[in-house]
């Protein structure tokens, strides 16, 4: 087995010269990549940045052989001066794992299922370094130790539906180093988990690029993260690169327009109140900030006297998942009391698992109340028949974290719109047209959309069917679940824009659950932070971002990337002296 190729001292590790990338469609070939130019060296680490369908992914793939039989490559890359475009097969094959390894989007996907996680880093040592099964599992073990997983014994025995978001994904990375690759490519490594867990994923690929000495190329659509790893940018739009720099010179000098609309998209605490909320003064308990978060709270009361009764009110309620099959029953949430008035948008954060998704799924009647009473909408569903909750849930719309599985792909938009307003028979023929025309019109859709089906139809248009789909019905309330999380930034931006005229002019009261403070603080009047099952706070939106009171809350507030790579390190320097003084909730 050839050794793999060292750089020449004070040369880049990874160079890409002219590389383009098409795809035969129709007979035609689209370009999806446009002569791209650029280089990394060894212990660096490159963004490349863009919107969804602007070839980041198609490109950095292109790379190692890993797009369909329609794409066509062209151009040259070189890594440590070894020209790697356009080898056989074989040599590839030995190139990936080895000298350039992959951390994927998904590692749901990305993993096998039918294998422990423990045998698959295992078949990649063997197959790539030749180990003993024995020096292997030993290897394994460390790599699982490594990465930070709270128990590596019980990680390598797992399946990988056993495990969380953020721990498949730091089994991915373990098994993307076990080889010491020159070169890691993560290919948004973040977009779908929580922001806690997001950093401390961008803390262990930090703490390994200086460990292993690594190249990092790193793709993604948020700025936030850029700010938090990277050491250089490259701005892609439509196939070809419009900006590139250092991570100081684009983000405080962008120069082409798209990249200051990406900058500018970045959700932060304090932009929809129009001021800035000084977290890192919050999080230090500064008496100033304290005194304006007093004011926010006064004002949240006065607010809320005279809007009548709760559209959704929460007396203590316990929430149990069932007995399946040898899975026990188990108590998801327990003492949660809260309430929701009309016109109010009120957030509810947390961490995966922490029991927020159960609460909006018992709020519909989904889930069944355990103990304590649950009233929506004026009707106690603690132990709602099918007749009660269907007329609920008349005054109820939910809008799904992923648009494309909410959706039934085999009807066109039209009829997914119009379906709710069919079976609760409001409207039927000619006025169902109507309505949904109208319904198109407010989302901001072409009336023609109505004739297409899901696949035709990007993320950000998905998702805006989907919040038509919820309105159709003219709801009270609105129950959105993680609705933008997995939206490119400038498209959740939009979406939120939407959601905030939407409820401006419709007046409906909005649970909105999110693991993002910053997104929720551009739309929620109230904030509540669930942990472990249980609210640990809640109160006014200035209240709970300016003085939290718990030790979990600032933890969360600490975890939100910014776009701004200086108040970005000094947010990273709080958040691990807040980590190092047991304050982890």
């Amino acid at each position: 087995m050839n050794a793999s190729p060292t750089p020449v001292t004070g040369s880049p590790l990874l160079e890409v010269s002219g590389l383009s990338v098409d795809f035969a469609v129709d007979n035609y070939w689209v370009p999806a990549a446009k002569k791209l130019n650029y280089s990394v060296e060894s212990g660096k680490a490159l963004a490349i940045v863009g919107e969804s369908g602007s070839g980041k992914s198609a490109s950095s793939m292109a790379m190692l052989g890993l797009l369909p039989s329609n794409a066509r490559v062209t151009g040259s890359v070189k890594l440590a001066g070894r020209e790697i475009l356009g080898l056989r097969k074989d040599d590839l094959r030995r190139v990936r794992g080895r000298e350039i390894a992959v951390i994927f989007q998904e590692p749901m996907t990305a993993l096998n299922p039918v294998f422990t996680v423990g045998f698959q880093i295992i078949e990649t040592l063997r197959i790539h370094q030749g180990m003993t099964p024995s020096a292997a599992r030993t290897r394994a073990l460390e790599l699982l130790d490594m990465v930070e997983l709270p128990d590596p014994l019980k990680a390598f025995n797992s399946y990988p539906h056993q495990l969380s978001g953020g721990q498949r994904q730091r089994a991915m990375i373990a098994q993307s180093i076990s080889c010491d690759p020159q070169l890691l490519i993560a290919d948004e490594p973040t977009t779908a988990l929580d922001v806690t867990v997001q950093a401390e994923i961008l803390d262990l690929m930090r703490d390994l690029r200086h460990r292993l000495d690594s190249a990092i190329l790193i793709i993604t659509h948020d700025m936030g993260v850029v700010a938090d790893i990277a050491d250089d940018i490259v701005v892609m739009r439509k196939g070809e690169i419009v900006e590139r720099g250092s991570v100081d010179a684009v983000f405080n000098r962008p120069t082409h327009p798209y990249t200051q609309q990406l900058l500018a998209a970045v959700p932060r605490i304090g932009d929809a109140q129009g001021e800035s909320i000084d977290t890192t003064a919050a999080l230090a308990g500064d008496t100033s900030v304290i005194r304006l978060a007093e004011v926010a709270a006064r004002q949240d009361a006065e607010r809320r006297q005279g809007l009548g009764a709760p559209v959704l009110d929460f007396q203590d309620v316990a929430i149990d998942y069932p007995k399946r099959g040898r899975v026990p029953a188990f108590r998801a949430v327990e003492h949660a009391n809260f309430s929701i008035y009309p016109g109010e948008v009120t957030g509810l954060v947390g961490e995966s698992g922490s029991g927020k998704t159960t609460v909006g799924r018992a709020a519909i009647g989904l889930l069944p109340i355990a103990e304590g009473r649950a009233e929506v909408v004026g009707s106690d569903i603690s132990k709602a028949d099918r007749r009660l909750l269907h007329k609920v849930h008349k005054d109820v719309g939910i809008v799904f974290q992923d648009p494309s599985s909410s959706l039934n792909p085999r009807l066109p938009i039209g009829q997914s719109i119009g379906e709710p307003m069919l079976l609760a028979g409001v409207a039927k023929g000619r006025q169902l047209d109507v309505r949904v025309q109208e319904l198109l019109d407010s989302v901001e859709l072409p009336r023609s959309y109505r004739n297409r089906y899901p696949h035709e139809l990007s993320g950000g248009q998905k998702q805006r069917v989907g919040i038509a789909r919820a309105l159709s019905l003219q709801p009270k309330l609105l129950i959105a679940d993680e609705p933008t999380s997995a939206l490119d930034v400038s498209v959740q931006a939009t979406v939120l824009q939407l959601l905030r005229q939407l409820q401006a002019d419709m007046g409906f009261a909005c649970l909105f659950i999110s693991h993002d403070l910053a997104v929720v603080d551009s739309l929620a009047d109230r904030i509540i932070v669930m942990h472990h099952g249980k609210i640990v706070e809640q109160g006014a939106t200035g209240q709970i971002l300016r003085a939290p009171k718990e030790d979990y809350t600032r933890r969360l507030i600490a975890a939100i990337p910014v776009p701004d790579p200086e108040e970005q390190r000094v947010r990273r320097e709080a958040r691990a002296a807040l980590l190092e003084a047991g304050l982890e909730g």
